[in-house]
């Protein structure tokens, strides 16, 4: 699996709007999952080991920043034909194992992905409450394997800052890790 890091963060770029089935029966939309402070949209996966290495961390993270306003989903966008463990019956044991305090979302066309310009899991788009893009970083210095506990929380410091002011920190480090698995064709 070749690691890959997405482009830094374009200030101001307008959340899209998305219309996917979630794992719990229904169909979301980006306002149904946005917060009042903002929303954080997470592209993620079952199977890529950059993401198994911080589901605790993320889990921790939706939680503290649900608590001020941001509303969170989970989206995932590879082609599960490729990788059986990103099935959709498998996103609903992974979001019931782990207990998923938010929406996780199939992206089975990938046109959402494509829309957000998303290209690795994690990959973490941060918008502030008029959903403009504000942050487009790491979770932490997390990669293959979890950093030690006390490492900066880059994620959640920005979207607390982006929560409060509304306005994303100036200097971003990317996120890390695995390509989306896009359909042949």
């Amino acid at each position: 699996m070749a690691s890959v890091q997405p482009p830094v963060c374009d200030f101001g770029a307008p959340a899209p709007d998305f219309a996917l089935p979630g794992v719990a029966g229904r169909v979301w939309t980006r306002d149904d999952c946005r917060g009042a402070n903002g929303l954080l949209v997470m592209f993620i996966c079952n199977h890529c080991p950059y993401v198994k290495a911080v589901r605790e961390r993320i889990l921790r993270d939706v939680n503290d920043l649900t608590a001020l306003g941001i509303g969170c989903v989970g989206i995932m966008s590879n082609d599960p034909a490729d990788y059986a463990e990103d099935s959709f019956e498998n996103m609903r044991l992974v979001a019931a194992e782990f207990g998923y305090p938010f929406p996780y979302l199939f992206d089975e066309t990938q046109e959402v992905a494509r829309a957000y310009g998303a290209v690795c899991t994690p990959d973490f788009f941060g918008y502030n409450a008029a959903l403009e893009l504000q942050y487009r970083g790491r979770l932490d210095e997390s990669r293959r394997e979890a950093a030690a506990p006390d490492v900066r929380r880059d994620l959640f410091e920005a979207m607390r800052g982006v929560a409060q002011t509304g306005r994303g920190p100036a200097a971003q480090t990317p996120s890390m890790g695995c390509s989306i698995k896009w359909r042949a064709g």
